[in-house]
């Protein structure tokens, strides 16, 4: 994008901030919920990769990223200008290796490297920094991630997976002997000591569950589909039928 399209597009967007009755009255809380929405979709066209509606997922997070800065602006707190400069600031100033003279041998080192020069800018702990709004999977994944680049990991795989035997052990004794809110605690640490497992294996367990999710959705609408070509409604259905019409999908689908 040259710099030209870009300030027409930045204009356009002041414009529509000063002329629109519906973003003029916005404010960054009042639409923070539809940014997170775009980002969202933006992964379900990764996802599916539809790079046609990947390209139109993009520019709406773009307008969000504007349409904060625009509002912002207008509050006297920063610009687009401003928000350009600190993520290029940044950008230069975490990547020495390609800025400066420090030396890597991969994208581990990158990542340490990386951590390292965030503590040195003023966070407390190598965990600052994980948005609490984030998903919790995801967020557990980040944390064990953000931890072992400093060192503290476990050093084999097959110790992680003990872990997660233990667990699930000590969440059935849970559910036969404790309370919903031990049970509960119990759960978590389940999925946190899986979640590290995956991790592991060097796969991002929120991309697999929302793979896995789409999955269901895809099969189960098969299984409604086949049902409602009988004259039927899923819930005129049984267990049977239906996981007839699950298998069937498995192999059509």
């Amino acid at each position: 994008m040259t710099d030209s399209k870009f300030n027409e597009f930045v204009e356009i967007v002041k414009r529509l901030r000063v002329e629109c009755p519906w973003d003029k009255v916005q404010t960054n809380d009042s639409i923070k919920a539809a940014t997170l929405e775009e980002a969202y979709e933006v992964v379900d066209a990764i996802d599916e990769k539809n790079f046609d509606e990947l390209k139109k997922e993009l520019g709406d997070l773009l307008l969000h990223v504007v349409f904060h800065s625009i509002i912002a602006e207008g509050e006297n707190k920063f610009n687009i200008d401003e928000v350009i400069e600190s993520i290029k600031e940044k950008l230069i100033r975490r990547h020495p290796h390609v800025f400066g003279n420090v030396e890597v041998n991969d994208a581990e080192d990158v990542k340490r490297n990386w951590e390292a020069i965030k503590l040195n800018e003023g966070r407390e702990s190598v965990l600052d920094g994980v948005p609490e709004l984030m998903p919790a999977l995801h967020k557990a994944y980040r944390l064990q991630e953000k931890a072992s680049k400093v060192g503290f990991d476990w050093k084999k795989k097959e110790d992680v997976w003990k872990k997660v035997i233990e667990e699930i052990e000590e969440m059935h004794k849970s559910e036969r002997e404790e309370t919903k809110e031990d049970l509960e605690n119990e759960v978590g640490d389940v999925f946190f000591a899986m979640t590290n497992y995956v991790r592991f294996l060097g796969i991002n367990p929120e991309n697999a569950l929302r793979l896995t999710n789409n999955k269901f959705v895809k099969r189960f609408q098969y299984i409604e589909k086949k049902i409602k070509e009988s004259g039927r409604q899923i819930h005129q259905s049984d267990l049977e039928e239906m996981d007839k019409y699950w298998e069937e999908s498995k192999r059509n689908l």
